[in-house]
């Protein structure tokens, strides 16, 4: 069994769009792109670098695979090697305009199916990065272990959420946290159950 983990830059208000540059993702008509760029301090790239500092495969929605594929085989730093190396699988219906190192492979059809039996086989952690519209069916069918959040002291009010319409009811354990000295929140969470509800007493 492989855990999925999800790697996510999040504003305080659940938004993950367009993180890291204003031409990043403009659906919808999206104008506040690149909200990270201020607060992403050495912390938070310190804490990016332990979390890619292992061998791992990649799991992306179409889009951010195109905006990797666009980036990353040009870059030659350890992170990159890494990123470069990872078996990358990608949910579209359209066939890849790169394979990018021979590394990449499509997933079509019942999606969320072809993600159990990836997730059910054997090999590397899966991480996922970005890939908004990927992440609900993740979600909202119990596939991802951990989430690996940075949440950045922002609010936008609009855009594409982490936590949309369609997420699971389901409870999280804390697992690691800590904050930046420019106010980013780091925190990882396991899924760990049901919903833990109950009655306040007064």
């Amino acid at each position: 069994m492989r855990k999925i983990n999800v790697l996510t830059f999040v504003t305080l208000d659940g938004v993950m769009q367009s993180p890291g540059g204003p031409s990043e993702d403009t659906r919808d008509g999206f104008q506040h792109g690149g909200w990270l760029v201020g607060y992403f301090d050495e912390s938070v790239g310190q804490q990016m670098a332990k979390q890619m500092g292992h061998d791992f495969d990649l799991l992306f929605g179409r889009r951010t695979y195109d905006i990797f594929a666009s980036h990353w085989p040009h870059q030659t730093d350890p992170v990159a090697e890494r990123i470069n190396n990872a078996a990358k699988y990608v949910a579209s219906h359209r066939p890849l305009s790169t394979n990018w190192n021979n590394t990449a492979s499509r997933l079509d059809g019942d999606v969320v199916e072809s993600i159990r039996r990836l997730k059910a086989g054997s090999g590397r952690e899966i991480q996922v990065h970005g890939s908004s519209t990927l992440i609900q069916p993740l979600l909202e069918n119990d596939l991802v272990d951990e989430l690996w959040l940075k949440i950045f002291p922002v609010t936008i009010g609009s855009g594409r959420r982490l936590f949309a319409e369609g997420t699971r009811h389901a409870g999280f354990e804390l697992v690691e946290s800590n904050s930046s000295p420019s106010g980013v929140v780091i925190a990882s969470y396991r899924r760990a159950g049901a919903v833990k509800s109950g009655t306040l007493s007064t």
